[in-house]
């Protein structure tokens, strides 16, 4: 570098055209988080979600695969289903038309007297997905590259860390609503610059703030750092799996985040946008069987009370001070040796987030 680097001009965070050129472009075509596949544990099960604006489901095949679909009946657009649950056929509320699970149109009233009518011709439009320990992420982007080109080693890095993730389900979500741009929530999650003057719970409790370093690992970003003194830690780390006196946590950008707390116990950050100044913060917690934990639950409290609390006070302070006249984007902390201190992660977030706006 041969000059400071500035932070993002305050538009990109405030602008409601530049969150449509988001919604159209950048959440389009990325992995994005559809549903946890234990909601899918059963053939005919089925869970609908959002992204980028469309409403699409997740459904379990007769062959075991699970496939997504856009969320509208190819007849005359009526939504199909709603919220989750299990059926043996897709059947449209408005007029009965009938899909298999595979999406292909099975009948329909009446349909056998238009002439020429070819009913392996009408299927629904399915969108890209994939399972990712448990996880189905989905890209509406139909040549899209699959998730390992985007986020290299994460997958096996995360199988190594929580080895065992596919006896976990879900204990808790916690819906985070936070008054800002969805940009400048994941930018305080991705530095730790901020951590110990205002999360001194999780900074003296949970990890060594000295050791935290975020480095990019394709559209990733790989949190690591060392816990506390087991003496200072705040709830029983010893699970007798490798890895379990460290912190550590994947940013699949742009919106969702694999963490590794102390303890091998598992949690996750899953960023919803709703418009420019609005997005919800969707923190789930993991168990084996989804059965209660103690030292799960003891942490997912300590957690609400303390840093997710905290950042809620931080992020929408700076959502009003994008909003200022006052405000002039200043240099980031860049330090070459990178660590706590430096604002590097921060630095590759807006280069990917000013490379999906401008093009």
């Amino acid at each position: 570098m041969t000059k400071p680097i500035h932070s993002l001009a305050a538009n990109y965070y405030t602008d409601p055209q530049i969150f449509k050129i988001e919604q159209d472009g950048l959440l389009a075509k990325t992995w994005q988080f559809g549903c946890h596949t234990s909601e899918l544990a059963e053939v005919g099960s089925y869970a609908t979600f959002k992204i980028a604006g469309e409403s699409l489901f997740a459904i379990r095949g007769r062959d075991n695969q699970i496939r997504v679909f856009y969320n509208v009946c190819q007849h005359r657009a009526h939504q199909l289903v709603s919220g989750t649950g299990k059926s043996s056929v897709v059947v449209c509320p408005y007029h009965a038309w009938t899909y298999e699970l595979t999406g292909e149109l099975r009948s329909g009233p009446n349909i056998k007297s238009v002439e020429g009518f070819d009913k392996s011709s009408i299927c629904l439009t399915e969108v890209k997905c994939e399972a990712f320990l448990g996880f189905l992420f989905v890209n509406l982007d139909p040549n899209a590259k699959p998730m390992e080109d985007w986020f290299p080693k994460a997958r096996s890095e995360l199988e190594e860390w929580v080895p065992n993730w596919a006896e976990l389900k879900p204990l808790e979500w916690v819906e985070i609503p936070e008054n800002c741009n969805w940009k400048v929530s994941v930018e305080n999650y991705s530095e730790c610059y901020h951590c110990s003057l205002n999360h001194p719970t999780f900074a003296n409790g949970v990890v060594k703030p000295e050791t935290y370093d975020i480095q990019p690992q394709g559209m990733c970003l790989r949190h690591t750092t060392e816990c506390q003194s087991l003496e200072s830690m705040t709830y029983d780390i010893q699970s007798g799996m490798q890895h379990h006196d460290e912190y550590s946590s994947w940013f699949l950008w742009p919106m969702f985040s694999f963490q590794v707390y102390p303890g091998n116990v598992l949690n996750t950050y899953h960023w919803r946008a709703l418009d420019a100044d609005h997005v919800v913060v969707w923190r789930g917690w993991y168990s084996v069987n989804g059965e209660e934990s103690e030292i799960v639950r003891q942490l997912a409290i300590q957690d609400r009370e303390t840093t997710v609390e905290e950042d809620i006070h931080l992020v929408e302070s700076v959502q009003r001070g994008l909003s200022s006249r006052g405000y002039k984007p200043g240099p980031l902390v860049l330090d070459p040796n990178c660590g706590v201190n430096s604002e590097h992660p921060v630095m590759h977030l807006q280069k990917w987030m000013k490379e999906a706006i401008d093009g």
